[in-house]
């Protein structure tokens, strides 16, 4: 849901004045974001760029042969003038020479085969240094992003990041691989220009350069405000993003409740608010260029006028005015163009800021320094002790309160209580997603905190209550914790968690890709999988979050069977709703407000009378009740 939804987004202000936490930070691999990146002022305005001009830094050779290039194609374009300048004064002489007529042509000639050579060879360097600059930043940017705890995206969409992904890159894109180009040829070319204008005229350029901070003079002006929409009008092609991401991806709810012309009129209020300050960014981008034409040439107007009258004092030669006339309009193309370039490069220094944000964001949870290794081989012990825990986007209530559970190696554990009694927030905890704000959790003796997640995480396999499921082939989907597994090994996993039938008639067995979230399977089927995914990992620790609750009666018996062989030799967690496949746990730990109230075999528990009775009684009475109802049918 984005921000127009009611959730805040700390990494999507409305305006670049409006700055987030996250982007206070610095960090030496990304560039200082939030109020510094986002100053008004115009000498900071295109700072965060600095992030796009070390990575071109990284290609020296590419950077070269693109510069070599772009200085060529800029002379040779100054260099026609004053060919131009030769042909008048020499060549349309009176009784001049055909010879020297043809060799100044000749030399236009050859000019102009540099000129379209270089620019050839520019613009295809500078082309390749932009796909490949924005294929690193997608790379880096993603590969940050999966450093990050899991709260970071409880505050921030992810549809909406996805969409700077996306949106903002292709920006930066486009700055690379032709606005930056263009804007360093336009320079050259204008410092060329104004050097060679001295050299013909010294007191007509002096009146030209007088005019120049009339033109830097807007620029700063405008300048500012336009980098403040043009931020915020890429945090609303972000919303439109992300809204078509949500929308499609519950379609099925959409339609389900006849919610189409809400969703679209939603839509077409983003799509409104979007095309309202694109036209802000549009307006002033015109007011700026228009004023900016108008004091260039008009400057330049009156300095050809005082020119035309040295020509006719003959205090100037023909050929003298026609290359400062055909220079000055090169430098006034050149001036034109880089106030146009410049809108380009606000814009792509707001959505350098952007992505500079996610870089600026330091994982919650990481390895410490010195980290301390696990045992090997990994027993599969879990302690919690004194383990107090608040989910960063609910600091008010305590999900875990002073909680005390050692499950010992081999030992299989039922978690059993109401919603909201604290059940995953064992599994988020033990396979460190989040860090306690008390007491400590250890894994073989080795608290959490002390050593390299990705250690912990390895001797952990994980099935969700919904089987989750990528945009892969089933091969890929089932050895996704074992990358090397064989199919063999896929197979034997495929048929403990009764997976084997259906995917040997798929159309092109293991190859074949299972769509968007495994949208080609049912509900049981994806499950299914997830659960001989976690097989396959063969980890000494197995959490089973609701393994069972998507599948029918007789697929539950037969996995039930499957997980009971497979669960003697490892550590196993089990939540689970349905009490009827705990029954067989070696002990039921019953929790109820982060705490645990119970705990003991189901027979003892189920004559304690407390809440794990209760909980028996309603749903054993209910199964009762749909049995004596279906043989009544």
């Amino acid at each position: 849901m984005d921000a127009r939804n009611g959730q805040a987004e700390p990494l999507a202000p409305e305006t670049v004045d409006q700055t987030s936490p996250s982007s206070q930070e610095t960090s030496p691999d990304a560039p200082q974001t939030g109020e510094d990146a986002a100053s008004g002022k115009s000498k900071r305005s295109l700072r965060p760029l600095a992030m796009v001009w070390r990575e071109l830094f990284n290609y020296p050779g590419r950077m070269v042969t693109a510069g070599l290039a772009l200085l060529t194609t800029a002379t040779s374009t100054l260099a026609i003038p004053y060919g131009f300048r030769q042909v008048i004064d020499q060549g349309f002489a009176q009784g001049a020479d055909h010879g020297v007529i043809r060799n100044w042509f000749l030399m236009l000639l050859g000019v102009v085969v540099v000129l379209a050579v270089a620019t050839a060879i520019r613009y295809y360097s500078v082309s390749w240094l932009g796909e490949r600059v924005i294929a690193d930043i997608r790379l880096r940017v993603q590969s940050h992003l999966l450093s990050l705890a899991p709260s970071f995206f409880e505050e921030n969409s992810p549809k909406e990041i996805a969409s700077r992904m996306t949106a903002d890159t292709a920006v930066i894109e486009q700055v690379v691989g032709s606005t930056v180009s263009v804007a360093l040829r336009n320079v050259i070319m204008a410092i060329g220009g104004v050097i060679y204008l001295f050299a013909l005229a010294p007191m007509l350029t002096a009146g030209l350069l007088i005019a120049i901070p009339l033109v830097i003079l807007p620029i700063t002006v405008f300048g500012r405000r336009l980098r403040a929409v043009a931020r915020k009008s890429q945090d609303r092609v972000a919303d439109i993003g992300a809204m078509t991401s949500e929308v499609l991806g519950a379609l099925r709810v959409v339609q389900a409740f006849n919610q189409e012309g809400r969703e679209a009129g939603r839509f077409a209020g983003a799509v409104e608010s979007t095309f309202e300050t694109g036209r802000q960014r549009i307006h002033i981008r015109a007011v700026m260029t228009g004023v900016l034409m108008f004091l260039i040439f008009g400057a330049i107007t009156a300095i050809m006028w005082r020119g035309a009258i040295g020509v006719a004092e003959g205090t100037i030669t023909g050929g003298t005015i026609a290359a400062f006339v055909v220079t000055a309009g090169i430098v006034a193309g050149a001036f034109g163009s880089l106030t146009e370039v410049y809108g380009d490069l606000v814009r792509g220094a707001g959505a350098a800021s952007r992505l500079a944000e996610l870089l600026a964001e330091r994982p919650a949870i990481a390895a410490p320094a010195r980290a301390q290794a696990m045992p090997e081989p990994g027993r599969g012990k879990i302690a919690f002790e004194k383990v107090t825990f608040r989910y960063p986007a609910r600091p008010d209530v305590a999900a875990l309160v002073d909680f005390n559970l050692t499950v010992e190696p081999g030992e299989t554990v039922a978690i059993v209580g109401p919603s909201g009694a604290g059940k995953s927030t064992l599994f988020q905890l033990a396979e460190r997603f989040y860090d306690p704000q008390g007491g400590a959790i250890k894994i073989d003796g080795v608290p959490l905190t002390s050593t390299d997640p990705a250690q912990v995480r390895a001797r952990i396999a994980l099935v969700p209550q919904e089987g989750v499921l990528f945009a892969a082939s089933a091969r890929e989907n089932l050895r996704y914790g074992k990358p090397d597994a064989s199919d063999e090994a896929i197979w034997e996993a495929a048929r403990a968690a009764n997976a084997q039938g259906f995917l040997s008639q798929l159309p092109e067995g293991l190859d074949t890709f299972l769509g968007e979230d495994g949208a080609r399977l049912s509900g049981g089927q994806r499950q299914r999988i997830a659960i001989a995914r976690a097989l396959l990992r063969d980890s000494p620790i197995l959490l089973l979050d609701e393994a069972t609750s998507a599948l029918d009666a007789e697929s539950e018996r037969l996995v039930q069977d499957a997980l009971e062989h497979l669960m003697q030799d490892r550590t196993t967690l089990v939540i689970a709703h349905r009490l009827s496949t705990v029954r067989k746990a070696d002990r039921i730990v019953v929790m109820d407000g982060g705490q645990i109230v119970e705990q003991g075999t189901h027979e003892s528990l189920a004559q304690a009378g407390g809440l794990y009775a209760r909980l028996a009684a309603l749903q054993f009475d209910a199964a009762q009740f749909d049995a004596a109802r279906a043989d009544k049918v």
